[in-house]
């Protein structure tokens, strides 16, 4: 009986590893699911023979199958499964502060026995955590995985060494797509020394797995080509640096420009490298090379990258997966210059795309199918393509943002521009489809305000959407496209009319006049210099649509980038300033909170207040240059007067953590907190202070969870009052609106400027009187603006203008 037993167990364990090198053969061949399932039986088996190396192994092995599928959230879970870790490293948000889930790696990896197997599922953790945008816990795992492989005897570490090295690259790359969209000097200086330090290195430790003898070839072919990308993107950052009138790169930019060509010609040098590796892998390392020889400027390396997806595309057809055949097909589609023939790529890419719902894939070759026929004329069949392509944009960006805040892709080079183009062809129609653009200007606000935040998708619903909106709100959208600036006004009746400017009438006055509001001088500019572009912005803006809006009532601004910065109470059409007449609020893509029941007559507040120095003032994400605030004190006092029933939290009381416990015991309807911050295009850098610290825009949604988890009411009005826009900024709504966001806010009001504290003291007790008195907050906000402006003392706009509703006005 014991022999049968042990004869049963030796042929299970046969069974099992026969079962395991069958799924390597599977995945080799590029049959990802099959090979999944392989390892699945496999792992069944060990898991019946109690063999916890096995197990481990076949794990990691479904893993990489997981990843090879695009399936990284569930390839992450599995490979922690096999390496025993806590689950919570794959959590799906990366609002989680970065340090507490490096210090739960850090002491899970402590724990580990260092045996082969275990380094092999730490190297494939890297890698998932890459793919899923945790980019310093990817990091730290693999250097640690690193430090145990190099203290065994006769362990290969070069694999290791090139996904450290590519995570490195990933860090590059998400600097370089930041470097894109933040606009403040000091913040950008920052990124721009880590981008070349970051590159330079890179660009070394790659030259160093190359020259390495004792590493595969597979290994060192991959390395090639990752440092063949990497010199090709630094180039094209180079470049566009020096063009804007960057001269200290030019050395730099001659040194990499000297390496691409000796770079390609290695690689062309090794062509057998590439049929020597795995079907899937020899596809995708074959497609990334002609990609690259793409962007190099020659008509016979074109000619060379055609050969290379033409060589993948006949590798993936004998492999029969549809993903890799989508990949091929789509690249040579985007490589090929004859109309006919990259329309019949790109069809053929989509439709394999589709067929397996690889969303991610699809949306990139319908992008290139609609810029296609956009070339030869057949706008329907763009329109159609853009339309598909934004439908599975969102259901990439849905999946993702459910595993990955960090998008895969660069928001501002990948995604934003789809939305664009799509609108300016909607546009270029004689009769527009108004409502259809509207409804993709939100979308692409939306996506822009998730992706600043990076904390998956935001319950917020269009404006429209609501059945009861007040008969006197008029919702007026202000549309960059670049070349023109789009305005489109909503009328109460729901009625819509369009003007299109032309984009440079715009730009002086716009950019004078944010750099008077930014200036440090500006409470000593005479109004004259302000009304100068003011009135001319009211007149490119306001004036051609003045005949749709009532003569009183509400008017929300759905305002794009370049204008999130402008107070437009500010606007004056040579008589009264815009406010003297309407209500103002602010909203992102004309979308709010979903409102929920309103208690503005119970006045119940939570202030907190710091009116001294404290240790925040020192903290590495505050604002430079900060003084003592103390007319906070006597605003804090005036505010408690106004409500009916408040708990106030002043200097040392107001701590994150007292900070945190009172929104958590307590459901106040409105959070009032007076202090120093600042509004920032870069999520780390817009925060406010408590007394012991800065609490930056992610952090405040943590502090915010107790409340969220003990079923407590929205907050209905935030107030960040003393806290500033960052000096060069356009995108300051995209701060106020992600604080809102994230303290689950129906509407937030916050200065764009640091205004001078006794007459932010005056305006906030008025403004408080008016919501007691049962105005709405965009009523109660105006009628404070104008009783401060009244004041012979104030009548400066610097004094009034800052203040901005944004969300919800009611």
């Amino acid at each position: 009986m014991i022999l049968a037993e042990q004869v049963n167990k030796q042929a299970q364990q046969r069974r099992a590893e026969v079962l395991n090198h069958k799924g390597q053969r599977q995945l080799d061949l590029g049959q990802t699911a099959e090979a999944f399932e392989t390892w699945q039986q496999a792992t069944k088996l060990y898991e019946h023979l109690k063999d916890t190396e096995g197990i481990t192994g076949t794990l990691i092995n479904q893993n990489v199958a997981l990843q090879a599928m695009g399936l990284h959230l569930r390839a992450c879970k599995i490979v922690v499964k096999a390496l025993r870790f806590n689950t919570e490293i794959c959590a799906t948000s990366l609002l989680e502060p970065a340090n507490s889930t490096k210090r739960l790696l850090d002491a899970e990896i402590n724990k580990l026995n260092p045996i082969p197997v275990h380094l092999l599922g730490l190297q494939n953790l890297g890698n998932v955590l890459r793919q899923l945008g945790k980019l310093s816990q990817s990091e730290l795992v693999l250097r640690k995985t690193l430090s145990i492989a190099q203290q065994s005897h006769n362990f290969d570490t070069s694999a290791i060494l090139l996904s450290l090295n590519n995570t490195g690259k990933s860090l590059y790359q998400q600097a370089r797509d930041k470097y894109s969209w933040i606009e403040e000097p000091v913040f950008q200086k920052e990124t721009f020394n880590f981008i070349q330090k970051q590159a330079l290195k890179l660009l070394n430790d790659y030259q160093s797995l190359i020259n390495s003898s004792t590493a595969p070839m597979a290994i060192r072919l991959q390395a090639q080509l990752q440092r063949l990308s990497l010199l090709l993107d630094f180039q094209k950052w180079l470049t566009a640096e020096s063009n804007s009138g960057s001269t200290q790169l030019a050395a730099i930019q001659t040194q990499i420009s000297q390496q691409i060509q000796p770079s390609v010609d290695n690689i062309l040098k090794n062509t057998s490298a590439f049929s020597e590796l795995p079907a899937s892998q020899s596809i995708y390392t074959k497609l990334n090379f002609a990609n690259s020889l793409n962007q190099i400027p020659d008509e016979g390396l074109r000619s060379v990258a055609i050969q290379y997806a033409e060589s993948a595309l006949q590798t993936a057809k004998s492999t029969n997966d549809e993903r890799l055949m989508s990949n091929a097909f789509g690249t040579l589609g985007k490589l090929e210059k004859q109309h006919e023939r990259s329309l019949h790529y790109l069809e053929q890419a989509m439709a394999l795309a589709q067929s397996i719902q690889a969303f991610d894939i699809a949306y990139e070759w319908q992008h290139e199918l609609g810029l296609e026929y956009y070339k030869q004329g057949k706008f329907d069949k763009a329109l159609e393509a853009y339309s598909a392509a934004i439908n599975n944009l969102k259901q990439v960006r849905d999946n993702l943002l459910a595993s990955n805040a960090d998008l895969q892709f660069s928001f501002y080079e990948k995604v934003e521009p789809v939305y664009r183009e799509y609108m300016r062809l909607l546009l270029s129609f004689s009769k527009p489809d108004l409502e259809l653009v509207i409804q993709m200007n939100e979308q692409l606000q939306i996506a822009e305000l998730e992706n600043f935040l990076g904390c998956g998708k935001l319950d917020l619903v269009a404006l429209s959407s609501f059945k009861k909106l007040p008969s006197t709100a008029t919702i007026i959208h202000i549309i960059d496209l670049g070349n023109t600036i789009e305005v489109i006004v909503q009328s109460p009746d729901r009625s819509l009319h369009h003007n299109s400017v032309d984009a440079k009438l715009i730009k002086n006055p716009i950019n004078n006049l944010l750099s008077i509001l930014q200036s440090p001088r500006f409470s000593s500019r005479s109004e004259f210099d302000i009304l100068t572009h003011s009135q001319k912005l009211y007149n490119l803006l306001i004036a051609p649509i003045k005949t749709h809006l009532s003569s009183s009532g509400t008017l929300v601004f759905a305002l794009d980038t370049s204008f999130q910065s402008l107070p437009m109470a500010l606007l004056h059409d040579g008589n009264n300033y815009l406010v003297n007449q309407y209500n103002i609020t602010e909203t992102l893509g004309s979308k709010v909170q979903t409102p929920k029941s309103s208690s503005k007559k119970q006045l119940i507040a939570l202030i907190a207040g710091l009116s001294k120095e404290s240790p925040s003032f020192n903290d590495k994400n505050a604002p430079k240059g900060l003084r003592a605030l103390p007319k906070v004190a006597v605003e804090v006092a005036d505010i408690k007067k106004e409500t009916n029933s408040s708990t106030v939290l002043l200097n040392e009381k107001f701590t994150s953590l007292q900070f945190q416990k009172e929104l958590s015991k307590n459901d106040f309807p409105i959070v009032h907190i007076s202090t120093h911050g600042q509004f920032s295009s870069n999520s780390d850098k817009t925060v406010f202070l408590a007394y012991d610290k800065a609490i930056n825009i992610l952090e405040f949604d943590s502090l915010l969870k107790g409340r969220f988890q003990s079923n407590k009411n929205a907050i209905e009005l935030l107030v960040l009052s003393a806290c500033q826009t960052a000096k060069g900024n356009k995108r300051s709504t995209l701060g106020i609106a992600g604080v809102a966001a994230q303290a689950g806010a129906e509407s937030v009001i916050a200065s764009l400027w640091l205004v001078d504290e006794g007459s932010t003291a005056i305006l906030m007790q008025e403004f408080y009187e008016q919501l007691k008195n049962g105005l709405s907050k965009a009523e109660a906000l105006r009628q404070a603006q104008l009783s401060l402006s009244a004041n012979p003392q104030y009548t400066d706009p610097y004094f009034w203008a800052g203040f901005v509703l944004v969300g919800g006005w009611l």
